[in-house]
């Protein structure tokens, strides 16, 4: 399978990425916040233990330290986490094996993310999102035509306020994956959500 898989949830406990795991999810991203260096390294240790295996490749967001000492295979960082990267820190990431996606929402992040030389480049927010308050403006449809042109073969991921409904429309545009939070995350049926995804995204494919 390509990584990351064209659907692509984000979502902030071991709870959950057990849940997709279960449910066939390709690639899953962990994204919880506000963690120190030890609860960063055992919630990590926690979700490699429950992708163990499966077929779910598990995201670690931010924690690049855990990454590596966990002997996680993926990275996610956003820009704000890029800038206090030095070179030796991306070399260790590198050095480690680890695949690196990079968040970029205008022009002068993207440039810093290509420089990183990233397995994909997620671009966001795509349409208004609740779940944080964002910096960016919504990107729109149109931008993900003009991101993928840039990016060129490097993976591009649309996140941010996507619901299933618009999938077609958002990989028309060019988009190669898309994060998905709210949507699985806030569903009345998690589970039924899930499945329509990967069916979609199979049909799709």
């Amino acid at each position: 399978m390509p990584y990351p898989d064209r659907f692509y949830p984000v979502v902030d406990s071991v709870a959950w990425v057990a849940r997709l795991a279960a449910l066939g999810v390709g690639t899953v991203q962990l994204r919880a916040k506000e963690l120190g260096e030890s609860e960063a390294l055992k919630i990590v240790r926690e979700a490699l233990a429950v992708t163990a295996g499966t077929a779910t490749k598990l995201v670690v967001n931010d924690y690049w330290r855990a990454a590596i000492a966990a002997g996680a295979n993926h990275l996610h960082l956003g820009q704000e986490d890029l800038a206090e990267l030095e070179d030796a820190d991306l070399k260790a990431i590198r050095d480690a094996g680890l695949t690196l996606g990079l968040s970029t929402h205008d022009d002068t992040e993207l440039e810093a993310a290509l420089r990183a030389r990233p397995d994909y480049v997620a671009l966001g927010p795509i349409f208004p999102t609740t779940l944080k308050s964002m910096r960016f403006a919504p990107q729109g449809i149109a931008k993900i035509t003009e991101w993928k042109r840039r990016v060129g073969t490097i993976p591009l991921v649309a996140i941010g306020g996507i619901k299933l409904e618009q999938a077609a429309a958002i990989f028309a545009a060019g988009a190669d994956s898309i994060a998905v939070v709210s949507d699985v995350t806030q569903n009345a049926d998690p589970d039924a959500r899930v499945r329509a995804w990967l069916g979609q995204n199979a049909e799709a494919a």
